[in-house]
């Protein structure tokens, strides 16, 4: 059933989209008690809640008198009507994540672990919630990633303590809560991404801040030193106490085979702070970083054929977030050993972000929109392949790679020139691979 709070009782509800986490929603909603009107412009997905809920419109009805409209992430709220049609309503737009901070204090005791970031924060947070379980304390891992957290069974605590909510929170959700009080809130880093939603790249800042502007004074924030330094975003910050990601001394990650590179580091440091900080033992962590397993999609080992290692790192959607995948493979024997494979629906007209590590890369295969623009910039570092089709380039990479050698998809672009989503594009890439002989 999910999360079911009589908080809501009684009270009125929009809902607009009708996704996983909007369906969840009016099931929530429903069973607890509350009147609601939902849409979403699929037909089937109205099919699925018409016996929860009144089949409207929120952005064409009077909302005047309703306790909130929710709304998935995905709507533009600097463009999209329900924004000035919930404000003239005197209505507040709200998300899931919202719904849950508000049924919090009717839920049994617990935790909420918060991780938000430019990059980094799905592994990040499926590490964390990974420590957690083999640590033996009840948990459960939603926002962002996995399922819905109002469609997951409350938490009851056990033998070893409270359980513990992990949730990965994108700008998107942050924007759309009031009330998540984390008792640990993790930033992992800041760079530019979505600023069409944004008032420049400092309004993205603010909506990240948000995360610990929410926080009460016995909070733990955990921070990144460089992003704090630049952007002093505990300055107003007023929780127990504040903690440096680089503050972590762990620097070997050779037995953490799901967890190389400089970036990964990164996110295991923020792991071992907010667990440590948890209660859990570091003998615990350490055996959980070993046995943790790679989030599909992210530095995601998929085959390796004749010594050549594939990776499908398709959730790399901008130049900040391959960086660190180019890093993770440096030279052996002064022989650069990356094939990587770039290009998609550009969100820069650059790679300079990648820049530093291109002496890492034997070969580029550009793919997609911004294929041949990536093949001019990229020409007088390394060899280039204009490959334009995901398919042509991995067969074209395992010709030309070595024993030794990583053929690398990681495309620093969104993926919806050619493909549905990053994880369809990540499931082409490994099916192409599978086909290699």
């Amino acid at each position: 059933m999910g999360i079911v709070s009589n908080v809501f009782a009684g009270k009125r509800y929009a809902v607009l989209g009708l996704a996983r986490s909007g369906l969840a929603t009016v099931e929530t909603l429903a069973a607890s008690g509350a009147t609601v009107v939902a849409w979403d412009s699929r037909e089937e997905a109205r099919a699925a809640v018409a016996d929860k809920a009144e089949l409207a419109d929120p952005a064409e009805i009077d909302l005047k008198g309703f306790d909130g409209v929710v709304v998935s992430p995905g709507v533009p709220l600097n463009r999209h009507p329900i924004a000035m049609q919930a404000k003239l309503a005197g209505v507040p737009i709200i998300g899931d994540i919202e719904l849950f901070g508000l049924a919090r204090p009717t839920l049994p005791p617990h935790k909420v672990v918060g991780i938000t970031g430019t990059n980094g924060k799905s592994t990040t947070t499926a590490l964390i919630h990974h420590i957690i379980e083999q640590a033996g304390y009840p948990t459960r891992m939603g926002g962002n990633i996995g399922l819905p957290i109002l469609g997951q069974e409350p938490l009851e605590p056990n033998l070893k303590g409270v359980g513990v909510y992990v949730l990965e929170l994108s700008s998107y959700q942050i924007d759309l809560t009031h009330s998540l009080d984390c008792d640990v809130a993790v930033l992992l880093n800041i760079t530019p991404d979505h600023l069409d939603r944004y008032n420049g790249f400092e309004g993205y800042v603010a909506s990240k801040a948000r995360l610990f502007a929410m926080q009460s004074s016995d909070g733990v924030a955990i921070i990144d030193a460089a992003t704090e330094a630049k952007h002093q975003i505990l300055d107003d910050w007023s929780g127990h106490e504040a903690i440096e990601i680089d503050s972590v001394n762990v620097t070997d990650q050779s037995a953490w085979p799901s967890l190389q590179g400089p970036h990964n580091l990164q996110n295991a440091r923020a792991a071992i702070a907010c667990c440590r900080t948890l209660g859990i033992d570091l003998p615990t962590i350490f055996n959980a970083l070993a046995s943790f397993a790679s989030l599909p999609h992210r530095m995601q080992a998929v085959r390796t054929l004749n010594g050549v290692l594939y990776v499908n790192d398709s959730k790399a959607t901008n130049p900040a977030s391959t960086a660190p995948a180019l890093a993770a493979f440096p030279p052996v024997n002064g022989r650069p050993r990356i094939h990587w494979i770039v290009g998609g629906l550009a969100k820069t007209d650059n790679l300079d972000e990648c820049a530093p590590r291109f002496g890492n890369v034997a070969h580029a295969y550009t793919i997609g929109e911004a294929g041949h623009m990536f093949a001019d910039l990229l020409r007088s570092h390394m060899a280039v392949d204009d490959s334009e089709m995901l398919s042509a380039a991995v067969r074209r990479a395992a010709r030309v790679a070595q024993p030794g050698d990583v053929v690398l998809l990681s495309p620093a672009c969104a993926s919806f020139d050619q493909f549905r989503d990053f994880e369809a594009r990540g499931d082409a890439f490994a099916a192409a691979v599978a086909a290699l002989e």
